[in-house]
């Protein structure tokens, strides 16, 4: 569902470090910030680290979680947000 999202001439792999990986846990790349925005924004929660459980993704919930994440990817530490 990443993968779908990229935007048109986007590298191919642009979201290895996620699709390339097994096991339980899946580390997301997102910042600290984006963290937060997903949280705060899309009621998706996961470690202040970027880590997912993979054991919460279901084929009923993969496509808006892929799409938070895609909503929340282009945020930078310098983002308004950042300002609490």
């Amino acid at each position: 569902e990443l993968l779908a999202l990229q935007a048109p001439g986007a590298p191919a792999d642009t979201w290895a470090h996620v699709t390339d990986q097994t096991g339980m846990f899946c580390f997301s790349g997102l910042s600290p910030l984006q963290v937060d925005a997903l949280r705060e924004e899309h009621h998706v929660y996961i470690t202040r680290d970027g880590r997912i459980s993979m054991a919460g993704v279901t084929t009923a919930n993969v496509k808006p979680l892929a799409a938070a994440i895609h909503a929340v990817a282009s945020l930078r530490t310098g983002d308004t947000r950042d300002q609490e």
